[in-house]
């Protein structure tokens, strides 16, 4: 298991930020869409660093089209040496209607062609190929040598998808190399949904196993070296878990343990604006069943023992933590 770190913050902390990670240890470093441009934080954390994988957790595909991704990535994957991984995630129908002003329809049959179109225009640059993609969502069929990048000896990168529902994690194991489970996750949901999930998809894809294939993500880590850091990382993993849990998309992983009528209780409270009260709803159970729980040395068996079918795992802290907890983890781990 490779332990990942982020890039962390904003455009003036990212290459300082993405040097010190490399120089603690980290094999790879991700950052997501959220108030920044993913990309431009990939391209600063290259230049700082020399040999960590640097990719997107996640891109949001929906918000773009295939041509302008491709581009994007094709040119990233050559300015880091073959070291990034483009990281895709689908978003939900309100954020690509009303946030992106984009189509929304049959995520899971739209992303199988997202990818697939993506495939075929780095097909065009990389190897010569025409360019005759006609599918249902996208069609590109024109590419001339003027619009044409030159191939480059590392070729397009890899690419994850993220995905928490069962037809878009099969997606993944089809057409992808890799997979990014969500935060909102459970060792028991990833071994007996996930994992099963993706297996259908890498046979449907004519791979046959998962041999080669990345599982990668984020694991709530409650860390703490004493007891009033540990009720702080407690508290404010409850708070981030009460978030995601009052998502409607996200209830299959409550219902798997037996939670589901946990997620209308906590949208009604999320609509009535009671964001920290709905922490109090997340008990100690549900906590230890989503995070691992304890000091340095417990976290780090908990992760090795609960994540083992995991390729690549980071730490997910929605809690002020201080940088020496998370390399003293780092090392417990190393």
């Amino acid at each position: 298991m490779l332990i990942d770190g982020t890039m962390g913050g904003g455009f003036e902390h990212v290459q300082a930020a993405a040097a010190a990670s490399e120089a603690a240890g980290y094999a790879g470093l991700w950052t997501g869409e959220t108030q920044h441009d993913p990309f431009l934080q990939v391209l600063l954390a290259a230049e700082a660093t020399e040999h960590v994988t640097l990719g997107t957790s996640i891109a949001i595909a929906f918000g773009r089209t295939p041509m302008t991704l491709a581009n994007t990535a094709f040119d990233l994957a050559r300015y880091s040496r073959g070291r990034f991984v483009l990281g895709l995630g689908s978003q939900v129908k309100p954020h690509i209607e009303r946030r992106f002003s984009m189509p929304w329809s049959h995520p899971a049959a739209r992303m199988r062609e997202f990818v697939a179109a993506l495939r075929a225009i780095w097909a065009s640059w990389q190897d010569g190929v025409k360019l005759d993609f006609r599918g249902e969502f996208y069609t590109h069929t024109l590419m001339t040598p003027f619009f044409s990048p030159p191939a480059h000896e590392w070729g397009p990168p890899p690419v994850y998808l993220a995905g928490v529902g069962k037809l878009m994690t099969e997606v993944a194991g089809e057409v992808c190399d890799g997979f990014f489970f969500h935060a909102f996750t459970t060792p028991s949901y990833l071994r007996e949904v996930t994992i099963p999930a993706l297996e259908r998809g890498r046979l449907a894809g004519g791979a046959g196993s998962l041999d080669g294939f990345t599982i990668a993500g984020p694991a709530f880590t409650c860390v703490g070296r004493n007891d009033e850091e540990l009720d702080a990382a407690i508290r404010g993993t409850k708070e981030q878990i009460a978030f995601y849990a009052s998502t409607p998309a996200y209830r299959g992983v409550l219902e798997h343990h037996g939670w589901g009528d946990l997620q209308p209780e906590l949208t009604r409270m999320s609509k009535e604006g009671k964001w920290k009260e709905m922490a109090d709803v997340i008990d100690d159970d549900v906590v230890r069943t989503f995070a691992a729980v304890g000091d340095v040395p417990t976290v780090a068996r908990q992760l090795r023992e609960r994540w083992d079918v995991a390729t690549r795992l980071s730490f997910y802290i929605p809690y002020r933590a201080d940088d020496a907890v998370r390399r003293e983890l780092l090392a417990e781990l190393s």
